[in-house]
């Protein structure tokens, strides 16, 4: 079987579920359904979501699991939430936009080590 697509193929736009079948008995019901927030998702950000979830919202877990970095994790989980139609206003960040690129160029020039980065942009100093 197929899953489900959230999103038309052809403009982008979501898709409408019309028409539900059991395979058991044969039942058809039809309609317009709504398959909620996660059918907009690409097959990649529904699976980082279940990973995300497997690590109970963990992003360490999520980072060892799919060894990725710390800023990679959050910013798939912001593609996620934009995705969902989320606004970035709703999206509680961390660090802010201009401390998080002050961090980078710090970490770009040498003037911190990864580690210490990384906790920076979690918020952890």
């Amino acid at each position: 079987m197929h899953p489900v697509l959230g999103m038309c193929p052809v403009c982008g736009e979501p898709l409408a579920i019309t028409r539900l079948h059991c395979r058991n008995c044969d039942t058809t019901i039809e309609g317009r359904f709504y398959a909620g927030r996660l059918a907009q998702l690409t097959p990649e950000q529904l699976q980082f979501v279940e990973i995300f979830l497997q690590c109970e919202g963990k992003i360490k877990a999520v980072e060892e699991k799919l060894k990725i970095s710390y800023p990679t994790v959050r910013s798939r989980l912001r593609d996620v939430i934009h995705a969902m139609g989320y606004e970035a206003s709703e999206i509680e960040e961390d660090v802010s936009e201009e401390e998080r690129k002050r961090i980078l160029d710090d970490l770009a020039n040498g003037r911190i080590s990864s580690d210490e980065a990384v906790e920076l942009l979690r918020g952890d100093r």
